[in-house]
Parts: structure tokens; C-alpha cells; sequence
């Protein structure tokens, strides 16, 4: 089956609704609007286009963080599946569209945000082993980057006598990947 994926930019136009199945598994919904910016020659000055609105559901683990982070009036980005709903009341036919969310974010272009880990996606602590298996939905943090991130703790915490700690890739070894990775660490 083809499925079609988007990513739309827009605002929360209506607070997040947060509920669950009857089996227990969280979701949340919201409503977001769309509005095309384009500039108008003649006035010589920029205009807001048609609004198309978009229902944005999210299920388990994002439809969770959604509920703390997202206000009415947030500038977003939401990528996931597309699905068109029509149907028949009486006479009427009616259209919704909406996204099945994979990823909600905020749109750095307008804004700054601050993010936070949620509780059992991360893993556990560092020198606590191995993470911990995220919840459905999430993804756990791999290995490779706990190990080091650990190794970068330690360096910093103790560096060895007579040398300085750098902050460098050099202090992140046995990871098991190329410099690339590890520059990105940095």
C-alpha cells in the first residue's frame, strides 16, 4: 500500500486534546492552520494567502509530549502520513484532511525553543549500562553514543596528570565510528 508523507508548516490553532483508547494507548489532537504568505507586486507589500487547516493526530509517546509543549499559537513543523477523510452528512459532503503525526516540532525559523528528554526515551543515566528500550514509537539513544558521551564525561571529569582536557574528538574513542560521527558529538 502507498502511503503519502508530508511535512506542513503552520500555526496550533486550537489547544491539544489529550485522550486514550479504550486499550490505554494515548492521543493527542490538535487543529493547525496553514496560511500562504506570498508577496502581492501591485501593493508592493507581503499578503496572507487562503488558510487551509490540517487536524494533527499523534499517538503513545508524542501524543504524551505534545501536551507540555505545544501552546495555541506555536509556529510548528508536523511530518507524518496524509489522510483524507470524506463522508456524507444528510445532503452535505464533508472533507477533512488530516496527518497522522510522526514528528511535531517547533519552527526555529520564528523562535527559539529549549528541549528537555522525556522520561524513558533516553535510556538510562550515564554508567548505568546499556539504555533502556524506549517506549513504542520512540527511539532509543544508540549505544554507540552513549559509550561516548561517557567517555567524553570522564575525560572531562578527570583528566589524566599533566595534560589538558580539549573538548576534541580525540577524547571520544572505541566508540566504533568514523570522525564524522564523533565531530558531532563535539
Amino acid at each position: 500500500m502507498s502511503e503519502t508523507h508530508v511535512t506542513v508548516l503552520g500555526n496550533v490553532a486550537t489547544e491539544v486534546s489529550y485522550g486514550e483508547t479504550a486499550g490505554g494507548v494515548p492521543m493527542a489532537h490538535f487543529r493547525l492552520g496553514c496560511t500562504e504568505r506570498r508577496y502581492d507586486r501591485q501593493r508592493e507589500c507581503w499578503v496572507d494567502g487562503e488558510t487551509q487547516w490540517v487536524t494533527v493526530t499523534a499517538w503513545r509517546a508524542l501524543a504524551v509530549n505534545l501536551i507540555g509543549s505545544l501552546a495555541k499559537g506555536d509556529p510548528v513543523l508536523v511530518s507524518g502520513r496524509l489522510r483524507v477523510r470524506e463522508w456524507t452528512e444528510g445532503e452535505v459532503k464533508r472533507t477533512r484532511v488530516e496527518i497522522d503525526a510522526r514528528s511535531v516540532g517547533h519552527d526555529l525559523t520564528r523562535g527559539t525553543s529549549a528541549f528537555r528528554w522525556a522520561a524513558g526515551v533516553r535510556g538510562q543515566p550515564m554508567g548505568g549500562g546499556a539504555p533502556a528500550a524506549a517506549e513504542p514509537g520512540g527511539e532509543a539513544v544508540p549505544e554507540w553514543i552513549v559509550s561516548a558521551l561517557e567517555a567524553r564525561k570522564a575525560a572531562a571529569m578527570a583528566p589524566a596528570a599533566g595534560s589538558v582536557a580539549t573538548g576534541g574528538p580525540e577524547e571520544v574513542s572505541g566508540s566504533g565510528r568514523g570522525g564524522g560521527e564523533q565531530a558531532a558529538l563535539n
